[in-house]
């Protein structure tokens, strides 16, 4: 089974990019694919409203003009089933674009009904990063070899196949450009539907997989927001970056490979049928509420933003003062009044932004933050460790701070069909007010906003405001999550706290909980000599 590295995990191996720095440069020089292929321009469908879908929801949205559809996916039983739905009911266009699409059950339970649309006729776009797709080449060429279906990648590299030391040497070789990532995630249906949000596509972000799940946040979207993100997806699929996947391949894949691929996808949707998981999905009955008009949409105001394909290139200095984060969502994290609530897996603020959020504090706005605890950050935690070096910091500026516990949800729809592997939160998400929501693909840290392309999505709407601030409150009670302070505040050398409860019993650490000495003194290490722009 091919493996999906994260951009993040490839930054962490400092040591395999040090070893190969002087090869690098013996071996290889600035790498660049051929990016100049044939490739033919395609736009959104433009008619949604001739759409089943778009006629069955017609009627709730046209009652308040100018307002857009909005219903939160906090489930990831609930964000497998709408995705899966979506593809079934599609009737003209399926566009997905995703930062990782895995290669296990659900990415291919889902990849199969994308298939069957695009058996029925229905237009099928599909552009992932391409620090995901190496060595997924012969996959993804042959899934864009049948009628209907289109597959590029986004910034691709020279070298294919597997990751390995060649890709390690490309990306030293030209890391300006290659550690720059689509990181943007949206499954848009006939340009009448948009999912929007955290989720890529694989088991642990559904909550299916055996060894880790994510908490995670969707939403569908219906209405005039679904055409902004539509246009996102348009000037991605058309830029110079995203490059069809046969310029990269060298032959094009024939009758019997597809029929082999399409009878493992079947298979693999067999063998899922009768699991324990694919019957609690049935059982949601979300799929059936949404083909008949019936899902509880909320309305408001919803602003599509999204970063410029043009971001990876190698020198965007002038595109950073019009990040996502100082146009759209630096202004409205001022204007809260009462509460700001910030959830990010990464928390790594700039000195600008630690000093908004202190004045923000200052006026007597109650700032709380939900990030992961150094027992539920990656692996190798070098953005934890930019993030642990602000903590104290953070909470002299007089803001809340929580870190999540990496242990099972009890709420959640997988602990009930017996799963019990762990849950890290992989949120993105803020809440002003309870009366303004920005979800989408960004982590409040330089990865998003200075390298990273990003999308998301604005909503006025209290109904969503009041939803993510129950979740939130929900996961910093003191049996999910550990709350940070200070020992001896004002003293010349403060110290950190976690308080959490564990069998209703109060319990205090006076050091990151639930981890060994050794990661510890990784993180801290890290924490010192890491720059700030790789984290």
């Amino acid at each position: 089974m091919p493996i999906a590295f994260s951009c993040k995990r490839l930054l962490s191996d400092r040591s395999c990019c040090l070893v190969a720095f002087c090869l690098a440069l013996l071996l290889t020089g600035c790498s660049t694919p051929h990016l100049n292929v044939p490739r033919t321009v395609s736009e959104a469908w433009p008619h949604p409203a001739d759409t089943a879908l778009g006629k069955a929801y017609a009627a709730q949205l046209d009652a308040q003009p100018g307002l857009s559809g909005v219903y939160p996916l906090a489930s990831g039983m609930d964000a497998l089933s709408i995705r899966a739905n979506l593809a079934e009911n599609a009737q003209r266009t399926l566009d997905l674009q995703y930062y990782i699409v895995r290669a296990d059950t659900t990415a291919q339970l889902l990849l199969y009904r994308v298939l069957r649309a695009a058996h029925r006729g229905v237009r099928v776009r599909l552009l992932i990063d391409d620090l995901d797709s190496l060595g997924k080449d012969a996959d993804l060429a042959t899934l864009a070899a049948f009628p209907n279906i289109e597959v590029r990648v986004f910034n691709p590299f020279a070298n294919r196949g597997p990751m390995g030391l060649s890709h390690v040497l490309e990306f030293v070789g030209n890391s300006q450009r290659l550690n720059r990532r689509m990181h943007n995630k949206l499954w848009i249906a006939y340009n009448a539907m948009a999912v929007v949000g955290g989720r890529n596509l694989g088991d642990e972000y559904f909550d299916a997989s055996g060894d880790i799940n994510f908490t995670d946040f969707d939403i569908l979207t219906a209405g005039p927001v679904v055409p902004q993100i539509s246009r996102s997806f348009d000037d991605y699929w058309n830029s110079e970056w995203a490059v069809p996947i046969a310029a990269l391949v060298p032959s094009r894949p024939g009758p019997e490979q597809l029929l082999t691929f399409e009878r493992r996808l079947a298979a693999r949707l067999e063998e899922f049928r009768d699991s324990v998981y694919a019957r609690a999905l049935r059982e949601t009955r979300l799929g059936l509420a949404l083909r008949t008009g019936q899902l509880p949409f909320s309305t408001g105001e919803a602003i599509a933003f999204y970063d410029p394909p043009e971001k990876v290139q190698a020198d965007t200095t002038p595109l950073a003062g019009k990040s996502l984060f100082a146009g759209r969502i630096r202004p409205l994290v001022e204007a809260a009044s009462q509460e700001l609530l910030l959830i990010s897996p990464y928390f790594i603020l700039s000195e600008d932004g630690l000093a908004t959020l202190g004045a923000i504090a200052r006026r007597g706005v109650k700032v709380r933050i939900l990030t992961n605890s150094l027992a539920s950050a990656d692996y190798i935690p070098l953005a934890h460790a930019g993030y642990a070096r602000q903590r104290l910091r953070l909470l002299a500026a007089g803001l809340e701070l929580y870190e999540m516990r990496p242990e099972r949800n009890a709420t959640s729809r997988s602990h009930q069909v017996g799963s019990t592997s762990g849950t890290y939160l992989h949120t993105k998400a803020i809440v002003i007010d309870r009366q303004q929501v920005v979800v989408g693909s960004m982590n409040l840290d330089p990865r998003s906003r200075l390298s990273n392309t990003e999308v998301g999505v604005l909503v006025k709407s209290q109904t969503l405001g009041n939803t993510l601030g129950t979740l939130f409150d929900e996961a910093v009670v003191p049996s999910r999550a550990f709350k940070l302070s200070v020992s001896n505040p004002g003293e010349p050398h403060p110290r950190l706290l976690w308080t959490t409860e564990q069998d209703h019993q109060k319990v205090q650490y006076d050091h990151d909980p639930l981890v060994g000495i050794w990661r510890r003194v990784l993180s801290t290490v890290l924490g010192v000599i890491a720059p700030q722009d790789v984290l």
